[in-house]
């Protein structure tokens, strides 16, 4: 690629990045300093400042074996092609390897059912373009090699994927729509929680939606305009509706105005994780340029809960 008058003095690494030659800042800078990218058939620093002219050049490495096993394990797959997979990701399965988590993952599996995937980044996996918490189900959409991995970061990143969520609450929302328009970042009292107290909060926008209310609780489909770590169910505990079953953002005696039939109480005390699906996904195919939507229907213990609650 040739710097323009538009990109001369900028550092290399933020230019690389900016052009979507690779998926990030942090593995633009790794593939300066490890020689993948050239400028004028010369390996610069990643603070080089490019010139009008220049000519930059990126090697994509030859992708090697992870340590990460393939595992047999099953999944609902809603779409597959050589580009990408949607998957309707069940309650409790982690979507990628971490302390604590090694294996049983998303990826874990993904590598068993698409062993010939050309990987991502120079490593032989799935890319991950955005995640689902543990305990929330869904649509969840993973690319299959890098240009696909880096056109659907693009696509995420300019806001052209549209995510909906159905998520059941605590409490009878009173208002049928609104727009949740508060920033989200790490509690500094609890890392493992999301806050819109945070002193480093980014900005998170919520839309949502009344489906149907029931005696204590409502059924709200969401949409997401921005992708932060917990972001529904922190604007809806914010909101003083918290999703029905989340074990870290749940009031105490949340649960206090649902009827109190026994079926009902064993349900939610049944209940594993929050009432969160992501239930619509709709995104450009980066190879055909086809505009695409997929639903999945609500788990079984979600609908098990809302016909419980039905009249």
């Amino acid at each position: 690629m040739t710097v323009s008058t538009e990109d001369h003095g900028r550092r290399l690494d933020l230019f690389v990045a900016d052009k979507g030659l690779v998926l990030s800042r942090s593995q633009s800078a790794h593939f300066i300093k490890n020689g993948f990218v050239t400028v004028d058939g010369d390996v610069r620093k990643p603070k080089h400042k490019v010139r009008c002219g220049e000519c930059v050049r990126v090697v994509v490495p030859e992708a090697k074996p992870l340590t990460v096993e393939p595992e047999a394990i099953d999944l609902d797959i809603v779409h597959a092609d050589g580009d990408l997979v949607v998957v309707n990701k069940p309650r409790g399965l982690v979507v990628h390897p971490a302390a604590g988590h090694e294996s049983g993952t998303l990826v874990n599996a993904l590598l068993y059912h698409f062993p010939d995937m050309e990987g991502i980044g120079g490593e032989l996996r799935p890319g991950i373009v955005h995640r689902l918490d543990k305990d929330t189900t869904g649509l969840l959409v993973v690319a299959l090699n890098q240009k696909t991995h880096l056109e659907l970061t693009r696509q995420f990143k300019e806001r052209e994927v549209s995510k909906r969520y159905r998520a059941l609450v605590y409490g009878e929302v009173p208002e049928d729509r609104g727009i949740i328009d508060q920033p989200i970042g790490r509690d500094p009292r609890d890392r493992k929680r999301m806050g819109v107290n945070s002193p480093v909060g980014r900005p998170s926008e919520t839309h949502y939606t009344v489906l149907d209310r029931f005696p204590g609780a409502t059924l709200l489909d969401v949409d997401l305009k921005t992708g932060r770590t917990h972001q529904i169910r922190v604007h809806t505990h914010w909101l003083g509706h918290p999703v029905v079953g989340d074990p870290v953002y749940t009031r105490r005696k949340a649960d206090r105005g649902l009827p109190q039939t026994a079926p009902l109480r064993s349900a939610i005390r049944g209940l594993s994780g929050q009432l969160l699906h992501a239930h619509t996904l709709s995104l450009t195919h980066p190879a055909t340029g086809q505009r695409m939507t997929w639903q999945a229907p609500l788990p079984v213990d979600f609908s098990t809960v809302v016909s419980l609650l039905s009249p």
